[in-house]
């Protein structure tokens, strides 16, 4: 009830808007890391599984760079649910939800698929993923009224990511 008078108000006295991100306000909300992130993931599984069919790898280079895929991986499933978590907690307000009220099941997604991609090295998962914080990102510029596209990315695993349409 508080968002309809404060936008029947605005509707009759413009004022400048405030946007912001943290408690400073810096005023900086981008879902591109988080999908940046879930791009690394697929990535990393991509090298796992090519390193894991190739024979002439020493057993101490096997396990180093597997080591550090891996380490990656866990890394940027992380980081991805944790700028999901900042976005959806800190910008995203009430009428946002009755906007879109599938919101809340979209992060409940992207949860499991990152605690699920973190546990496996499942592509399909780590895929999914991408595709549902590519969702969120779609609905985060929705309501900032900025138009996207979606393109693949320009490089390894050349997924498809929403991109805001900035001019």
């Amino acid at each position: 009830m508080f968002y309809q008078i404060m936008d029947w108000i605005d509707q009759r006295i413009p004022l400048p808007r405030a946007k912001a991100h943290c408690d400073i306000p810096c005023g900086i909300y981008d879902p591109i890391v988080a999908q940046i992130s879930a791009l690394t993931v697929v990535r990393m599984i991509d090298l796992m599984k090519d390193l894991e069919s190739r024979e002439s790898v020493s057993k101490l280079d096997y396990h180093n760079s597997m080591s550090r895929y891996i380490a990656i991986k866990e890394e940027h499933a992380e980081k991805a649910k944790h700028e999901i978590r900042i976005i959806w907690g800190d910008y995203f307000k009430p009428h946002h939800i009755e906007k879109y009220p599938h919101l809340h099941e979209i992060v409940h997604k992207i949860m499991g698929y990152g605690s699920k991609v973190r546990q496996s090295a499942d592509r399909q998962a780590a895929e999914q993923f991408v595709e549902a914080i590519n969702e969120f990102a779609q609905i985060f510029w929705e309501t900032k009224g900025i138009a996207t596209k979606r393109a693949k990315a320009p490089y390894a695993p050349n997924l498809e990511l929403v991109y805001a349409m900035i001019e």
